[in-house]
Parts: structure tokens; C-alpha cells; sequence
């Protein structure tokens, strides 16, 4: 064998987030990943930071650090630049929303079958395919009605996403702030969405949903057990809905109609998609995530 035939091809490198501890972020080298058959590689445009994240960020005993690189980020999208064995070659060049957990990269791979196109409508728009995705199928279980009163209580980007979807559909939506008289509206909300993530804001949510309503929790609970008042519950015949999604088919239609809502104006997608910025400011991209400040709704990170 000749020297020359002892030569490797060059191993293609990307830059990589990898969360090393809680508030640290490192930005590292890592081979561009290669998809495998049924996949595709998607150069990543953006990626969403969830809040169900900021928990990782901030850190928590039950977390082990550090995560493999890119993650958590799972709110991505792209162009599809690559396709494994047994893919459409057609989808190169497609710009998608896309399912994975590595998305805080320059390039990530997803299956084929899991990705979203995006209309033309959304070409210069942000779009984390998967945060819109789960409002959608958090209120096509919510069942509301033209009509209806119904409450919002924490109205961040899932709050508020869900809140447009409502009044789009004709109801009377109340946001539910700090500084909102909440009080007036107890045992008055047909459907009441809880989207605050705490003990206070289940509590509070839970008080507004008029007899024979629906509470409808969308947000995500991971920092310990809560307690909900069974009695009242029982008494008024709430209809109680968690409504996360674990199956990715399940999660694959709703980003696909979301992209439709989106493309047809239904989501404000400026208005909801509002902090971009670039990768090695992941950092501070978790730090605005979590704070919060004026103006803030969704925040993003692009390479």
C-alpha cells in the first residue's frame, strides 16, 4: 500500500454548543455529522430556546453534564443540504422544520420522514417548527369554541401563540399577568390554558375554569410534585387535559399544520419569535430566556 493510500480524507468540522454545566456554555469543533439511511442533513439556520431548557441551563440535581453537543436544542430548522441511502434527493435544498436534539449546531440530521417544508410565506422568518407545532396540537385538544371565555394564564410564547389560535377561533381570550384582577373571572372561563409552569400559576388556573370546563396544562412541570384541589375539581366535573405530546408523529402533523397556520398569518410569527442571537451567545441567549425582559417572548440562536 502507498503512502498516498495511507492518507485519510480530511474529517469535515462544525461548530458545536455543548452545555458543560449549568450556566456554561462551550463552543467546540466536532465532525459534521454524516446521515445515515432514512436520515437528512440539515444546515442549521436557527434553533429556539424552550422553555422547558431553561431548567438544564439553570441546573437541577437530576441532571448530568456535560450533554452531547448541540443539545438541548430541539426547536430547529434549516436547508436540507445532504440525504442518507433510501432518501428523496428532492428534499436538497428544501428549507424544513425538523425533530432532533442537537440543534444548537451548525448542522444537525433528522429523520426524513419527521420534517416539516416550509412554505414560501415563512422565507425570511424564524421558525421553531417544533415549539409551534406543540401549541398546535395543545389546542386542537382544547376544543374552543366561537364564542367561549377563555383564560391564558402565563403568557409567554406558548401562552401567547395559544392565545392567537383562540381568538382566531372567536373567543373572548383573558391574559392572566401579574398585575391582571384575575379574581373577577373565577369559575368563569369555559377553557382556561396553563401555561406558567408553577405551582401558583396551576393553582390560579385551576380557579378560573368554569363547571363543566376544561383545563387545558400546557406547560412543562419538571422541578418537583404539585397538589391540586381534587375536591373542587370533582365538584365543578373539570375536564383536565395534559397536553404534551410524546408521540413524533403526533408531533410531526401539528409542526406541519402550524407551518400552514403560520404561512396563512393565524400565528404572528414576528411577534412571537422575538430575540435572535448568534450561537456563541448561547449563553446569553438562555440568560434573556430567563429573565426575561421587557419585550421578550421567544428567544434564538443561529450560526
Amino acid at each position: 500500500m502507498s503512502a498516498q493510500e495511507l492518507v485519510s480524507t480530511p474529517t469535515v468540522q462544525m461548530h458545536s454548543a455543548v452545555l458543560a454545566g449549568p450556566h456554561r456554555v462551550q463552543i467546540e469543533h466536532h465532525p459534521k455529522p454524516e446521515p445515515a439511511a432514512g436520515e437528512v442533513l440539515v444546515r442549521v439556520e436557527g434553533c429556539g430556546i424552550c422553555g422547558s431548557s431553561v431548567p438544564v441551563w439553570d441546573g437541577r440535581p437530576w441532571f448530568t453534564y456535560p450533554l452531547r453537543p448541540g443539545a438541548p436544542g430541539h426547536e430547529g430548522w434549516g436547508v436540507v443540504e445532504q440525504v442518507g441511502d433510501h432518501t428523496q434527493a428532492g428534499l436538497i435544498g428544501s428549507r424544513v422544520a425538523f425533530l432532533s436534539g442537537g440543534a444548537f449546531a451548525e448542522y444537525d440530521v433528522a429523520a426524513a420522514e419527521l420534517l416539516v417544508r416550509l412554505p414560501s410565506e415563512l422565507d425570511e422568518l424564524p421558525f421553531p417548527g417544533e415549539a409551534f407545532g406543540c401549541v398546535f396540537n395543545a389546542f386542537r385538544r382544547s376544543d374552543v369554541r366561537a364564542g367561549q371565555t377563555v383564560a391564558v394564564v402565563g403568557m409567554g410564547f406558548f401562552g401567547s401563540a395559544w392565545a392567537q389560535l383562540a381568538r382566531a377561533a372567536g373567543a373572548d381570550v383573558r391574559e392572566v399577568r401579574r398585575t391582571t384582577d384575575w379574581h373577577s373571572w373565577i369559575e368563569r372561563c369555559e377553557r382556561v390554558l396553563e401555561a406558567g409552569g408553577t405551582q401558583a400559576a396551576l393553582e390560579t388556573a385551576s380557579q378560573l375554569v368554569a363547571p363543566g370546563g376544561r383545563l387545558i396544562v400546557g406547560a412543562y412541570h419538571q422541578d418537583g410534585l404539585r397538589t391540586v384541589d381534587m375536591q373542587s375539581w370533582n365538584w365543578r366535573g373539570l375536564d383536565v387535559v395534559n397536553a404534551h405530546e410524546r408521540d413524533p408523529g403526533v408531533q410531526h402533523a401539528g409542526m406541519r399544520e402550524a407551518a400552514r397556520l403560520a404561512a396563512a398569518g393565524t400565528f404572528d410569527v414576528e411577534a412571537l419569535v422575538t430575540h435572535r442571537f448568534p450561537l456563541r451567545r448561547l449563553a446569553d441567549a438562555f440568560g434573556a430566556a430567563s429573565r426575561r425582559p421587557p419585550g421578550f417572548v421567544k428567544a434564538w440562536v443561529g450560526p
